[in-house]
């Protein structure tokens, strides 16, 4: 039987991605639903995308579309959106389209992957207990009514977490990074993006346990569960 895991905000750090997925213990028909913003920031964008087109290829992978990946699929045909995308880590997405000699352009960034943030990533994902968004739900609102301000750009603290959603059902969401390297977990709510591209971690949370993997640019990981934020 396939198993679910989420992952949280990559933002460019391949090797961040790849050590985590060597120390989770994914089986071959497990399923990977990604929070977005697998672009910017990072070193290798082009290396992540490439990731994780392989494994959506094989139909193991349920992306989400985050708002910078919004931002880089709308930046060749909307100027505004072009300058806020590279003011806030496009340049080091196109960086990694480049060459040692050259910065890239869009130019450089091949078709597949257009695709792939156009086209493949989705807005939400659902499941029978639980709700996988980028950012943020709108309590009182269906998913289908949800805007895009909402699913992708909306913020939440450990102060003023969200309310519950009308289904019921328990939000697993990235976008605000907890920048103590830790998820952060309510009753009805769990935020994974924990930092990677900065000094904290990339994680993957299996929803159905609570069990947690992390792991760093650096090469470290550790583990821990959502229910004490003991380290294993």
């Amino acid at each position: 039987m396939s198993r679910l895991f989420a992952v949280g905000d990559i933002h460019g750090c391949l090797k961040a991605l790849e050590t985590l997925a060597a120390e989770v213990p994914f089986r071959p028909d497990d399923v990977i639903v990604t929070l977005g913003d697998y672009v910017d920031r990072g070193p290798d964008s082009r290396g992540v995308l490439d990731w994780l087109i392989q494994r959506y290829d094989q139909g193991t992978l349920i992306p989400l579309r985050g708002n910078h990946d919004q931002m880089m699929a709308h930046a060749p045909s909307n100027p505004e959106m072009n300058n806020l995308w590279l003011s806030i880590g496009g340049v080091d997405t196109l960086r990694s389209y480049g060459t040692a000699d050259r910065i890239g352009t869009v130019k450089d960034v091949p078709a597949r992957h257009w695709q792939f943030l156009r086209k493949d990533c989705r807005r939400f994902y659902e499941t029978p207990t639980h709700i996988f968004v980028h950012a943020m739900l709108d309590a009182d609102l269906p998913l289908e009514e949800q805007s895009d301000e909402i699913l992708m750009w909306e913020k939440w603290s450990r102060f003023h977490p969200p309310r519950p959603h009308q289904s019921g059902k328990i939000m697993i969401c990235g976008h605000t990074s907890q920048k103590n390297g830790w998820p952060l977990a309510v009753e009805h709510a769990v935020c994974i993006d924990t930092w990677v591209y900065g000094d904290g971690w990339l994680t993957c949370l299996e929803p159905r346990t609570g069990r947690f993997w992390q792991a760093r640019q650096s090469g470290e990981s550790r583990s821990g569960s959502l229910e004490d934020q003991t380290i294993f």
